[in-house]
């Protein structure tokens, strides 16, 4: 199956969610490329980006896991390669 290059960009508002939310990106982490956190206090919001290699059907099951949980937003933006 043919792998493609995604950036999954999530914002975190309910922070009781992401204990589950780090259980799903270990659970994909053979695909991750690279994460990147950054809490903004001021909004009381969390931004992280994700950066994959997977197959598509990996990505969207991950990012439909990750915006299913409450209090989570996700976007995947993928590569044109």
């Amino acid at each position: 199956m043919e792998s493609r290059v995604a950036v999954i960009g999530i914002v975190v508002e309910n922070f009781d969610s992401v204990e589950k939310l780090n259980m799903l990106l270990h659970e994909y982490s053979a695909y991750i490329i690279a994460r990147m956190g950054i809490p903004y206090k001021k909004r009381k919001v969390s931004i992280i980006s994700v950066a994959i290699d997977a197959p598509n059907d990996v990505i969207s099951a991950l990012s439909g896991k990750i915006g299913r949980l409450d209090g989570i937003t996700s976007k995947t933006l993928y590569a044109k390669l």
